[in-house]
């Protein structure tokens, strides 16, 4: 898929799909209509197609009882107004990255990723089983949302850079694309974060007002062809170790659907939580393949130095965001107290098993 044409699509506005495929007088007799908007572009792989699959899946799944209408970035909206227009009940549901609501609350950020926090092994525990949902409808429900986990991209690679990060100080004056935590962590650290939807990247890179970007990772930046205009690709991104979606529904509207219909759009965000997450494991290494043997990208690792000026500037960035209040203090907490207990068996089950793995029959083999 050419990068242009689904960036193009995301600006045309009003352009819109009824994921149910009902007619109009069915919707009008006793369907209920739910609106979704969108962060992502329309048709871009990976985050875009796994929002517009959530929506035609949600029809589907009630048995036509509700019916979808999906509007991507741009379509009614910009990217950063799908909070607004969910909270004041112009539409009806968002899928997106929660981090971008920071602004309004910092305790947005661990609902997507915070810097070295949770892998989305971890995240996906946290948020079924160790009071993570929980957390979530509290916060939530202060801006009269609910909602669920829809999706992750997993561990994110480090970014796009146009000169090579060989110590801290190479961070210093360095115009970068990221949004969320990770763009406190690049600021104490001298470097400029910017946040720009997906669809305004590309041309920012290229005409060099940006030097640097971060965005997912090789399935979903090939299709960018970042490598245009910068050709250091780095990892691991500390800033998004397990990038959750969400999509979240406006509770008013939330609270006036049956307990079935509830329940089975639940089952639906659960489904493609796990789809969308599957799908990038599937793709990146093949994509990786790719964008370092047809394009030339160089591959590169952080190394210590620079990791441990993340780590030190994740801390401030961390307590900070704790700091902001009494709810953030109980969400960042938790966070931290489940990546010790669930990280620290993964670090003995799944990190272990394929570190040895690796070591004795190689990648791949």
């Amino acid at each position: 898929m050419d990068r242009r044409s689904f960036i193009r699509t995301a600006g045309v506005a009003g352009v819109a799909t009824t994921a149910s495929g009902l007619a109009a007088p069915a919707i009008a007799q006793g369907r209920i209509q739910m609106t979704i908007v969108s962060t992502w572009p329309r048709d871009f792989p990976g985050l875009g197609t796994s929002a517009q699959r959530l929506a035609e899946r949600i029809p589907e799944i009630t048995d036509g009882r509700i019916a979808t209408e999906y509007f991507a970035s741009g379509e009614r909206v910009g990217a950063f107004d799908s909070f607004d227009e969910v909270a004041s009940g112009n539409a009806q549901a968002y899928i997106g990255a929660d981090y971008y609501w920071k602004g309004k609350h910092p305790g947005w950020a661990p609902f997507t990723a915070v810097p070295f926090g949770h892998t989305y092994t971890e995240i996906d525990a946290w948020m079924k089983y160790a009071g993570g949902q929980e957390l979530y409808d509290e916060l939530a429900g202060e801006f009269g949302l609910k909602g669920f986990p829809c999706g992750n991209t997993g561990v994110q690679m480090g970014g796009w850079f146009n000169k090579e990060i060989e110590s801290p100080d190479d961070l210093k004056g360095l115009k970068i694309r990221i949004p969320g935590l990770g763009g406190d962590v690049m600021s104490k650290l001298g470097a400029s974060p910017v946040s720009l939807p997906g669809s305004q990247i590309y041309e920012n890179l290229v005409s060099g007002s940006v030097d640097a970007t971060e965005w997912v990772g090789p399935y979903n930046d090939y299709f960018m062809k970042f490598y245009e205009a910068a050709k250091y690709y780095y990892w691991p991104g500390m800033h998004e170790p397990g990038s959750q979606l969400c999509m979240g529904m406006n509770a008013s509207w939330w609270g006036s659907l049956s307990k079935a219909d509830q329940a089975l759009i639940e089952c639906a965000c659960n489904e493609e939580n796990a789809r969308q997450m599957a799908e990038a494991n599937a793709n990146n290494g093949a994509y990786l393949d790719r964008l370092i043997n047809e394009h030339g990208v160089e591959l590169r690792e952080f190394n210590d130095d620079v990791y441990a000026a993340f780590g030190e500037a994740a801390a401030e960035v961390i307590e900070e965001a704790r700091d902001h209040s009494e709810l953030s203090k109980r969400i960042f907490d938790s966070v931290v107290k489940s990546r010790g207990e669930i990280g620290g068996w993964m670090a003995l089950s799944d990190v272990a098993y394929s570190n040895k793995r690796n070591r004795v029959v190689g990648i791949g083999g």
